[in-house]
């Protein structure tokens, strides 16, 4: 069966208490139940990671370029979380290895502060779901599966 790898970035594990007025009150376990719910009905396994570290982020994306590479994977939903704005080694890492993602923000970044307007990750995603709480990883499955 293929899998599908949801990856989360930092501060996302503190989902249900950080900023509920922006990020709701849904909890990263919540989200994961979520996903896993979404994948089995369209027949995938679900890989369901976060970390608040951008090599290991990096790390994981490497790894998941290869599951695809092989068949083994549809590709990522990943919510990088403030590492959309500041990081290129994710940009990089995403496309030296053609990784389908599916970039999903929770709040929309484009209502926010100024800084969060632009997006390292958005030019290597296959498509950006923003805005909609975490029905964008959701979709963000359902989107990769039917690709």
């Amino acid at each position: 069966m293929a899998s599908v790898l949801v990856l989360n970035g930092p501060n996302l594990n503190l989902l249900g208490t950080r900023k509920p007025e922006v990020y709701g009150s849904t909890t990263l376990a919540d989200v994961e139940r979520l996903c896993r719910e979404t994948a089995a009905e369209l027949g995938l396994d679900v890989d369901f990671r976060q970390s608040n570290h951008e090599g290991e982020l990096i790390d994981l994306v490497h790894a998941e370029g290869r599951r695809v590479a092989a068949g083994e994977s549809i590709g990522a939903v990943f919510n990088p979380g403030a590492y959309t704005h500041t990081s290129i080694a994710l940009h990089d890492a995403i496309e030296a290895v053609s990784l389908p993602v599916v970039e999903v923000h929770i709040s929309n970044i484009h209502r926010r502060e100024q800084f969060r307007h632009h997006s390292y990750i958005s030019p290597v995603a296959v498509g950006t779901i923003v805005g909609l709480g975490v029905l964008g990883y959701r979709l963000g499955i359902t989107a990769l599966s039917a690709r």
